[in-house]
């Protein structure tokens, strides 16, 4: 690490890494419960409550990401192996893919399906028998499980870096003096 290299990334940084953590985990969710409710106008609350939660992702991911590009980074972490390394950095930008393609993928499933229509405007409309005949819904389950993937793999290099390194690399990510 440089003398010009902060400890830690910016606070704004560290806050939408949280906030964009605790909503992709509520959507992951909401979207396993809304994936055993029939089609009926009982799901059109969660659905509603799923889609505004996949949408400021979409927002707060887009924030994040120009505040990434924009601000001072602390020095690249290593694990000590140059392989390990460069995984960890293509599982950060897969991360944001993946966040990405979620959302293009739900807004692509709105506009094929039109729950929009039914969930925000009130439509009247009966939301489709099965969404799975759209190809955006299908791509909106594939990602979802890509995305709980890299997830899985981001927790298991915060265990590795924590637990096995003790090299405290968690405190980059919290809110402190830079």
């Amino acid at each position: 690490m440089t003398d010009s290299s902060p400890s830690r990334y910016h606070p704004l940084l560290v806050a939408l890494h949280w906030l964009i953590a605790l909503l992709v985990f509520m959507a992951l969710v909401a979207g396993l419960f809304l994936k055993g409710l029939a089609n009926t106008p009982e799901k059109i609350g969660p659905l509603s409550i799923h889609m505004m939660i996949g949408i400021s992702i979409l927002v707060l991911v887009v924030v994040r990401l120009v505040v990434h590009l924009l601000t001072k980074k602390p020095a690249r972490a290593t694990t000590g192996n140059a392989l390990l390394d460069r995984i960890g950095v293509a599982v950060h930008w897969l991360l944001y893919l993946a966040v990405f393609a979620m959302a293009l993928s739900g807004l692509g499933t709105s506009a094929q399906a039109g729950p929009a229509d039914i969930v925000f405007r009130g439509s009247g409309e009966p939301l489709p028998s099965n969404l799975f005949v759209f190809p955006a819904r299908i791509g909106h389950g594939f990602t979802a499980t890509v995305l709980m993937a890299l997830i899985s793999i981001h927790i298991a290099a915060w265990i590795y870096h924590q637990f096995i390194r003790r090299d405290n690399l968690f405190a980059r990510m919290l809110f402190g003096k830079r």
